[in-house]
């Protein structure tokens, strides 16, 4: 069940951004709407349904992190009345498009108001400069586990400086339900700011939407509850399921930090290998929009099995397990538990 005070917090948030500011004219037909990726693109179809057009500049299967934008994108972008955005400086290309484009509608960026979680806190970044001796050329010493300890090990994190491409906080915070929401209400604000006629049916897309959150959060509360003590530390591809993690009380170890852009060390990949065999890790999960070859590799020498493939920032194209946000977030809950289970 997702947290009261998140849920009343988000509510009455939500109220002052629906009254904050006066509504905007409504133009004929649907609000021609831009989403930055894929999951951004699923929410506000579920929000707008008819009412919106929506063009997703990185689709399913597509990787945000290495996007380079298009004539095409840029064209899409000014014809917009509103851009729904991450933000938390995940589209480290966007200022570039919004620029090109020369956008002049609504920007909505869909994190705002949660409670990020920092990438690195202080006294990791002190640890880690005290072993390396600040020698900074080739990234932290990501054998470390990194804050937000909910009764495990913690969230380990690997890779290079991606605080540096990507800020001081991790961008993937829709892998909370809880903030799923926070990305509703913002949506759901910004149209009915561009499209007042039809506020009552977005409000209650809404409802409906937010229904179907609190419902999967029960449920993979539920099957995460399942797992043993001893069989709640993961390893993914790259470091984008610590929001997942801290909900669940899950630890998830990757070789590569918050972005696939970035390159595992050999030292790095070392000491992983170690950890799994001295933690007796069974299982290591591929990514979508990740290269596999790494995680195989280290699979290979640890004897660890492939787990599945999860989805961290991308949805599956329509036949495939995770066409949806909502069908994402219990693909990847049961992918893990079905792994970690057996």
């Amino acid at each position: 069940m997702l947290n009261r005070r998140t849920l009343l917090k988000s509510a009455i948030a939500f109220a002052a951004l629906s009254l904050a500011a006066p509504a905007a004219a409504q133009s004929d037909g649907p609000i021609p709407v831009v989403a930055t990726f894929s999951i951004l693109g699923d929410m506000v179809e579920r929000i707008g349904g008819a009412q919106v057009v929506v063009t997703t500049l990185v689709g399913p299967n597509g990787d945000a992190h290495v996007y380079r934008p298009t004539p095409a994108a840029a064209r899409a972008v000014s014809e917009a009345e509103i851009l729904v955005v991450n933000g938390l400086e995940f589209e480290g290309w966007l200022d570039r498009l919004i620029e090109a484009s020369d956008f002049r509608g609504l920007r909505v960026v869909a994190t705002d108001r949660i409670e990020p979680i920092a990438f690195e806190d202080d006294h990791d970044q002190e640890a880690h400069a005290a072993e390396e001796g600040h020698d900074h050329d080739h990234g932290h010493d990501h054998g470390h586990d990194h804050g937000h300890d909910h009764g495990h090990e913690g969230h380990g994190k690997t890779g290079a400086h991606d605080h540096h491409d990507h800020g001081a906080f991790d961008p993937h915070a829709w892998q909370s339900l809880a903030n799923a929401v926070i990305y509703v209400d913002n949506i759901t604000a910004a149209l009915a700011k561009a499209d007042p006629e039809n506020a009552g049916t977005f409000y209650r897309n809404r409802a409906a939407y937010v229904a179907e959150i609190e419902a999967l959060d029960a449920e993979i509360r539920a099957i995460v509850g399942a797992l043993p003590q001893d069989r709640r530390t993961i390893v993914t591809s790259h470091d984008a399921f610590q929001y997942f993690g801290r909900d669940y009380g899950l630890a998830f170890l990757s070789p590569q930090g918050i972005s696939t852009e970035s390159e595992a060390s050999a030292r790095d990949v070392a000491r992983l290998i170690e950890r799994i065999r001295n933690e007796g890790i069974s299982a290591v999960f591929l990514e979508n929009i990740a290269d596999s070859r790494l995680l195989e590799r280290i699979a290979e020498e640890t004897g660890a099995t492939i787990g599945g493939t999860l989805y961290p920032g991308a949805l599956s194209g329509p036949e495939g397990p995770a066409p949806s946000y909502l069908d994402m977030m219990r693909h990847n809950a049961t992918t893990l538990a079905r792994a970690l289970s057996s």
